[in-house]
């Protein structure tokens, strides 16, 4: 995998006169401070349908797992992490790097990271290096989306990532505790609010995880999610899936491992659902074609 412009990697960027579907580039935090809730496993999927649906992506990883980078076969790469940007000693557009998945790039995240949040904490600015870092993006528009893939913590990375954002994506894993973790993230948002670091983030979305349509519990899970949160929360719901698990060892986004599976769908669905609140009505009527490889049977 060779380090790349993104402009260069996806095409030469449109003429100024054509106008983009999108009005601006958007911030989407995808956070959940509890760990095991399909976090990174959406925040990559989701990227990989939106990326196929002919939209620009970057998946910023501010994990120090490096989760979502080792989803792209990308683990190991060295001196390519927001550690240095974030401390002010490179841009970001430095490190960002094409996946396999055209339209589709990464700033990965290594152990150094976990050495960002202290270092950061130092800092008279530490609510706010995130969103300083990511003003060469808001640049050059080269993205119609940045996602924000959190750590599973209520860290200075979570804090800065919520201080940057525009909005707030949370995963939700269909288990008894869903709701009591929904309680903490608006109160968390809440507190962002209330600290003047960034006065327009708001809880956009929840989308349903390990979803399994035969147990009482997933369904009865949902049902209260809905009840509490409405329209906030999303009718697509992930199954849980056992090629879902499986991708990521092999470098992959479930839309290339299992392309026509149940998996790969509700992220397509997903997909265009996360388009419908977010462009016109033009275009989203482009966005319902369904891809070809959703309609065939393995």
């Amino acid at each position: 995998m060779q380090r790349g412009n993104p402009k260069a990697s996806a095409g030469a960027p449109k003429p100024a006169h054509e106008p983009r579907a999108l009005p601006r580039m958007k911030i989407v935090a995808i956070a959940n401070q509890k760990g095991g809730v399909g976090k990174t496993t959406t925040a990559v999927n989701l990227g990989a349908a939106l990326a196929e649906s002919g939209k620009r992506i970057l998946l910023v990883d501010l994990d120090p797992q490096a989760n979502a980078t080792s989803s792209f076969g990308l683990q190991g790469v060295e001196d390519v992490s927001l550690y240095d940007p974030l401390l002010g000693d490179a841009s970001i557009t430095e490190k960002i790097l094409p996946t396999r998945r055209e339209g589709l790039f990464i700033v990965p995240a290594d152990l150094d990271m976990a050495g960002a949040e202290v270092e950061i904490a130092r800092m008279p600015n530490h609510l706010t290096r995130l969103a300083e870092t990511l003003k060469p993006l808001h640049t050059d528009q080269t993205f119609d989306f940045v996602f924000l893939d959190c750590p599973p913590s209520l860290g200075i990375l979570m804090s800065n990532a919520l201080a940057a954002a525009d909005e707030l994506l949370t995963p939700i894993q269909c288990e008894y505790f869903a709701l009591e973790g929904l309680v903490k993230i608006v109160r968390l948002i809440q507190q962002v609010l209330d600290s003047g670091a960034n006065e327009r983030l708001e809880l956009a979305g929840i989308v349903m995880t390990m979803f399994d349509a035969r147990t009482n519990l997933s369904q009865q899970v949902v049902a209260d999610v809905r009840k509490h949160f409405g329209e906030r929360v999303y009718e697509t719901v992930i199954p849980r899936s056992v090629r879902l698990s499986e991708a990521p060892s092999f470098g992959k986004s479930i839309l290339e491992y299992a392309s026509s599976g149940p998996a790969a769908q509700a992220y397509r669905a997903l997909a265009r659902e996360f388009m419908k609140r977010h462009v016109s009505p033009a275009t989203v009527r482009e966005l319902s074609h369904t891809p070809a490889s959703e309609n065939r049977e393995t």
